[in-house]
């Protein structure tokens, strides 16, 4: 399927998210121009991707664009996403709208409250035009579910937009949101980041409230964050999603959360960057992948930055037995319930059942014993941040592969053994709670996109967006546009 050729890309869903804020509170452009603007836009190269999916009634959405005018027209702004459309990704709860996370079990349900990071969306001005897609359960690194079907990629439609924000990912990339939410477990941001051309930040444990949900206490693995097209823009809605909530106890009282909004230009001379590269070889990648991603290291240099090759002394295979352990647990504690009823069991995916009969062989020393695996590793990675101040690998161990498989079963020529093992590159990061920042890496061989990881020290998000923004001015490679936007 190809665009529609009636309209070209309007001018207003180009603009930069920063740019179209200022806009809109300089009454430059109604909310009701940007939002016609981008549902045609959406109308136009959504039929190509699925990206996003339970679109909103067009008068209703009208309707609240103008009462935003109305407000701006009184002096009143509810904040920075003040009239920007946006697409909550289908995993946690909107108000209102259908919820269904991707499986064929929740097709019908619509919640009565938001979660709480769409809840600060909704009340910073933005305007829900419906949802951006995620595979089932948010599970594996390709967004297909039985309820919407694929997600296609953003430069290539034949080909995976990544997982399991791909949704917003590519809506991104195609300009048919400003800027979206994501939410990360094992790369669900910074693969269709890396697959799209766009940037993804897997925020630190605490930084951003995810839920509420049952349990607030042991899940620490799944954390909310933002996907934009420059870091300027990922900072702004960074700045709405931020900050601690009381339902959520383990979220961080910390600076006002318009710290991120502050400009991000530092000096960067004598920043001192680690390369992990593919983990001494632990790490199979597609051919090309790793030169792609190596060749982009000098962009670092440029800004002054030097580059050192590090592999850190520690068990991968050990940490990757952890984290299945601990991820298996998480998810079989939160979802035993769907398996328990034949029912539901019979339209669980593979890979939901996979996850939920691990989880419910693990022991409580099992358990503990990852827990342990995971802490260790979180010291090893504290050590390295004593030597360096940020580590960078790839964010993806693939380019964007055929959008018909279920996932990557072989990287040249080594076994998958399950359903998940492709995406090992984003293990270390979100085992040891740290900020991880996917941002563009260039195009390889193919003409594919590919994607690093910036890592920093715990907490220090601020700090991984000004460098990111500092390599972004550097390489350029985010201002490659997709050939469907022509």
């Amino acid at each position: 399927m190809t665009p529609n050729p009636v309209a070209p890309p309007s001018d207003i869903v180009m603009l930069d998210a920063t740019a179209l804020s200022r806009a809109i509170h300089a009454r430059a452009l109604s909310c009701v121009e940007v939002l016609d603007a981008y549902l045609a836009q959406i109308d136009r190269l959504n039929p190509v991707v699925n990206a996003i999916v339970a679109p909103q009634d067009h008068d209703a959405l009208r309707r609240l664009a103008g009462e935003r005018d109305a407000q701006l027209a009184c002096g009143q702004s509810l904040g920075p996403l003040h009239g920007f459309p946006q697409a909550p990704k289908d995993i946690l709860p909107v108000a209102g709208m259908v919820t269904t996370r991707g499986s064929p079990i929740f097709s019908g349900q619509v919640p009565a409250a938001d979660a709480v990071v769409f809840e600060r969306m909704r009340r910073g001005g933005a305007i829900f035009v419906g949802r951006s897609n995620s595979p089932e359960f948010g599970l594996g690194g390709h967004t297909y579910n039985a309820v919407y079907g694929t997600t296609r990629n953003a430069f290539d439609p034949t080909r995976s937009a990544g997982g399991s924000s791909g949704g917003a990912g590519v809506a991104v990339a195609l300009h048919m949101l400003p800027l979206a939410d994501g939410s990360d477990m094992m790369g669900s941001l910074r693969t269709p980041a890396a697959f799209n051309n766009v940037f993804g930040l897997r925020t630190s444990f605490g930084c951003v409230p995810h839920g509420p949900t049952d349990e607030v206490f042991f899940q620490q693995f799944s954390v909310a964050g933002p996907m934009a097209r420059n870091i300027p823009d990922l900072a702004l809605l960074l700045s709405v999603q931020a900050g601690f909530d009381p339902r959520l106890p383990l979220t961080r009282r910390q600076d006002d959360p318009a710290i991120f909004t502050q400009p991000l230009e530092r000096d960067l001379r004598g920043t001192r960057i680690g390369w992990l590269g593919d983990l001494g070889g632990h790490l199979p990648t597609e051919p090309g992948l790793l030169a792609t991603c190596e060749q982009t290291l000098r962009h670092f240099e440029t800004i002054g930055c030097t580059v050192e090759p590090v592999l850190p002394a520690f068990d991968f295979e050990g940490l990757w037995r952890a984290w299945i352990d601990l991820r298996s647990f998480s998810f079989a504690g939160a979802n035993a319930g769907l398996h328990r009823d034949p029912g539901t069991r019979a339209l669980l995916k593979p890979e939901a059942v996979w996850e939920i009969e691990r989880g419910l062989r693990l022991s409580g020393q099992d358990v503990y014993r990852a827990a342990s695996e995971r802490s260790a590793w979180y010291q090893v990675m504290r050590g390295l941040f004593e030597r360096f101040d940020f580590l960078v690998m790839p964010a993806a161990q693939v380019f964007p592969f055929d959008a018909g498989l279920d996932w990557p079963h072989a990287i040249d020529g080594r076994a998958m053994d399950s359903y998940h093992r492709w995406m090992q590159a984003v293990v270390p990061a979100t085992m040891a709670g740290l900020p991880a920042l996917a941002a563009p890496a260039g195009f390889g061989p193919g003409g594919l996109p590919a994607g690093i990881q910036i890592i920093g020290p715990a907490q220090a998000d601020l700090a991984v967006l000004r460098i990111g923004h500092a390599y972004d001015q550097a390489s350029g490679h985010a201002r490659v546009r997709s050939p469907l936007l022509a």
